[in-house]
C-alpha cells in the first residue's frame, strides 16, 4: 500500500512538474516587441522594405510587434532603454547606426534581446544582429548596370561610411565596370559619394545632378530617403537608376528601369521564429544573402529579356559558388 501511494504521490508531482513548465510559456501574442525605425515606413525604401517584414511576422507567425519611426540618431539609446524598461522581449532596430546604441545598452537589460537589421557588432549575449549579405544584392544591381549603360560611367551614393555600406558599393562599382568593359567600354568608370545622411531628399537631388552632369548615366543609391532626390534628379535629367532594398520601380519606371527588392517579409519571418524558438542567439551575426530568397531583381520592360537571362545565368553561377564577391572588397 505504501508503495502504490508513493508511485501515485510520485506521478501526481511529474504532472505538476511538467504543466507548471508548459503554463509557463508565453504564447506567440503575448510576447512584447518593436521595431525602431529611423525614418518614414512611406519612404519606398529601407523603411517601408523593414515595415514589411514586421507585417508579415505579425500575419504569419501571429506576433504583435509594434513600431516606432523616425527615430533620430541623438535618440537611439534612450529609445532602447524606454522599451526594455517596459519589459520587452525583443527590441529590433533597422540599420547599421544602430549597432553603437544597441550595445551601450544591452547589459543593463539581460532579459531583452536587442536585434539590429543590418547590424554587424554583437558584444553580449543578449545581442543579435541579423544581417542580409548586402553586397549580394548590389551584385544582382550592378549585373544589370552593367548591360544597361551606354557611356560604362556609374556614380553611386552610400547614406555613411560603414564597412558594409563600403562593401556593397565596392562589389556594384566593380562588376558595373567590369562588365561595361566586356561590352567594349574601355574608358568604363565608377565615382563614388556619401551623403552623411539618411532623409535629406534635397541633398541627394543636388548630388545627383552634379554627378550626371559629370557624365554618369547610370545611377544607384542607397542611402533611404535621400535616394528620392536622386530618382527625380535622374528623371529630369534622363538617366537611368537602379533601385535598390525596395521596388523603387513603382516610383518612375521610366527612369528606374530595375530594382533588386529586399524580401524582408521573409527575412524578418526567419529572424523572429528563430527568437521565439531561442535560436537568436547573441555573441555573433545571424546572416542571409542570395541563397535563403532574400534578394529579388524587379525588372521594367526598359530592360529586355535578353538582359534578364544574362542577369539571370550570373545569379546561377553565384548560387554554384562559381563566383566569389569578397574579391571586389
Amino acid at each position: 500500500m505504501k508503495k502504490s501511494v508513493l508511485s501515485f504521490l510520485f506521478a501526481l508531482l511529474l504532472v505538476t512538474v511538467v504543466f507548471s513548465s508548459v503554463s509557463a510559456q508565453k504564447a506567440v501574442g503575448d510576447y512584447k516587441m518593436a521595431l525602431i525605425l529611423p525614418g518614414s515606413i512611406n519612404d519606398q525604401s529601407w523603411n517601408a522594405t523593414n515595415y514589411a517584414g514586421l507585417v508579415a511576422s505579425n500575419e504569419k507567425l501571429g506576433t504583435n510587434i509594434e513600431y516606432v519611426e523616425n527615430i533620430q540618431a541623438a535618440d537611439y539609446e534612450s529609445t532602447f532603454r524606454q522599451y526594455a524598461e517596459r519589459g520587452y522581449d525583443l527590441v529590433l532596430a533597422a540599420g547599421t547606426q544602430f549597432d553603437e546604441a544597441a550595445n551601450a545598452v544591452a547589459a543593463e537589460y539581460p532579459d531583452t534581446v536587442f536585434c539590429v537589421v543590418n547590424g554587424s557588432v554583437s558584444t553580449g549575449p543578449n545581442v543579435a544582429p541579423i544581417f542580409p549579405r548586402e553586397y549580394e544584392g548590389s551584385y544582382i544591381a550592378a549585373l544589370v548596370a552593367g548591360e544597361i549603360s551606354e557611356n560604362g560611367q556609374f556614380a553611386t551614393i552610400g547614406g555613411f561610411p560603414n564597412q558594409a555600406m563600403e562593401n556593397l558599393l565596392s562589389v556594384y562599382e566593380k562588376v558595373a565596370v567590369e562588365i561595361a568593359k566586356e561590352r567594349g567600354i574601355e574608358d568604363a568608370a565608377a565615382v563614388r559619394a556619401y551623403a552623411n545622411s539618411w532623409d535629406d531628399i534635397a541633398l541627394g537631388k543636388q548630388m545627383t545632378e552634379q554627378m550626371i552632369d559629370n557624365g554618369a548615366d547610370v545611377m544607384f543609391i542607397y542611402a533611404n530617403q535621400v535616394g528620392l532626390g536622386g530618382i527625380q534628379a535622374a528623371s529630369e535629367k534622363g538617366v537611368k537608376f537602379i533601385g535598390f532594398s525596395g521596388d523603387q520601380t513603382v516610383i518612375d519606371p521610366e527612369t528606374v528601369v530595375a530594382s533588386v527588392d529586399f524580401d524582408f517579409k521573409a527575412f524578418y519571418t526567419w529572424a523572429v521564429e528563430k527568437f521565439l524558438n531561442g535560436e537568436l542567439e547573441g555573441n555573433m551575426v545571424h546572416e542571409a544573402g542570395i541563397a535563403e530568397g532574400i534578394f529579388v531583381p524587379i525588372f521594367t520592360d526598359n530592360v529586355s529579356d535578353e538582359i534578364q537571362e544574362r542577369v539571370a545565368e550570373k545569379i546561377a553561377e553565384y548560387e554554384t559558388g562559381e563566383v566569389d564577391l569578397t574579391v571586389y572588397f
